[in-house]
């Protein structure tokens, strides 16, 4: 009779499964739907992963877009007078300037306007 030799490295394998998979809803803690689950939890979280960027760029640009409002500026416009003033400042800086420092950010305002 063949004997079985990778009983622990299988029992480490699982065992490592059950751990990632802990806190799933019902069935989906058993081995294969555990297996199945944390395939798809790793494709959902490497996808967010990428999303997030694109979620925090635009939440960026909503927030540059409500503190240029008092002004009459337009976003797009405002980048463009940006760009032309030479002013290198990436948007999560702008757009935290806009939220905590508005003096600050109408003064970056005022140089963008002028270069238009």
């Amino acid at each position: 009779m063949a004997r079985i030799k990778r009983a622990a490295l299988s029992r480490v394998r699982k065992n490592r499964l059950y751990k990632r998979v802990k806190g799933f809803f019902i069935g989906r803690q058993r081995l294969r739907q555990a297996m199945e689950h944390s395939d798809r939890a790793k494709r959902f979280a490497f996808a967010g992963r990428k999303q997030k960027k694109r979620h925090f760029r635009g939440l960026w640009i909503s927030r540059i877009n409500a503190g240029l409002g008092p002004t009459g500026l337009s976003y797009s416009r405002f980048a463009h007078g940006l760009k032309l003033a030479n002013i290198q400042i990436d948007r999560k800086i702008l757009a935290d300037l806009a939220l905590n420092d508005p003096a600050g950010f109408s003064a970056v305002v005022e140089r963008a306007k002028a270069a238009l």
